[in-house]
């Protein structure tokens, strides 16, 4: 009977130590299965990333068919036309701003607020006013967020004279320039300049007066910046052959 039980043993610890191995070699099997796996996708977007860096007309981005003058000498200008109501021009505005902190010596950039419908008119008013205050930078983020995480109505004079007030800017003298001649000569620049940019909608990029690209071009913000930066070395590679 001892005997017996010995040999159970011994035929039951084989046993599960065959169990163990075959377990395990599954586990083996299966990290070595999603390794591959994985590699074979790196490997497949990496590839998609080769093709997609290739820039392409009428993907990428179009040429204006007139060149539009830009006042920035010899550097290559940039101008991105924008509307803050715009959820895409909020989404690729941090990029931009990352962008700008190593902005190269030979690029210029211009925010330009774009005007395709009446609604959007207060937008470039605030934004042109805000410069003419030099209070650009310190509000432009800002009116973003107000936008579109506060849900604040901007396009409403009210609204927005009492939201300026809170930001610490002098009412009366924002009110005045608001309403200035300079004002809306500047807005009616940024008007016409939708029109002869061709823009489609916003956000729209505009390299050297010739060359645009767009969120919808880019598909994503990261994606658009990098076709902004082939854009750039479009243009100087251009200018190096003439």
């Amino acid at each position: 009977m001892l005997r017996y039980v010995k040999r159970f043993d011994k035929e039951t610890a084989f046993k599960n130590s065959r169990s163990q191995y075959e377990f395990t070699q599954v586990k083996m099997n299966l990290v070595r299965f999603f390794v591959v796996l994985l590699l074979s996708l790196n490997v497949a977007l990496m590839s998609m990333s080769e093709v997609r860096a290739e820039l392409t007309e009428g993907r990428d981005y179009t040429v204006l068919l007139n060149i539009q003058p830009s006042g920035s000498g010899n550097n290559i200008e940039v101008r991105e036309f924008f509307w803050y109501g715009c959820a895409h021009c909020y989404d690729l505005h941090p990029y931009i701003k990352t962008w700008l902190k190593k902005i190269p010596k030979d690029v210029t950039f211009r925010y330009v607020p774009a005007i395709f419908r009446t609604n959007w008119i207060p937008g470039a008013k605030t934004f042109h006013t805000l410069e003419i205050l030099g209070m650009r930078e310190k509000l432009h983020d800002t009116i973003y967020d107000a936008i579109h995480i506060e849900k604040i109505d901007l396009t409403k004079d009210e609204i927005l004279f009492d939201w300026i007030e809170k930001q610490g800017v002098d009412r009366k003298k924002f009110i005045d320039t608001y309403t200035s001649f300079m004002v809306q000569n500047q807005t009616s620049q940024s008007s016409q300049m939708s029109k002869d940019y061709s823009l489609s909608g916003v956000p729209s990029i505009v390299v050297a007066g010739r060359y645009l690209t767009s969120g919808r071009m880019g598909g994503t913000p990261h994606e658009t910046i990098r076709i902004l930066n082939e854009l750039i070395e479009k243009v100087r590679a251009e200018r190096k052959r003439k």
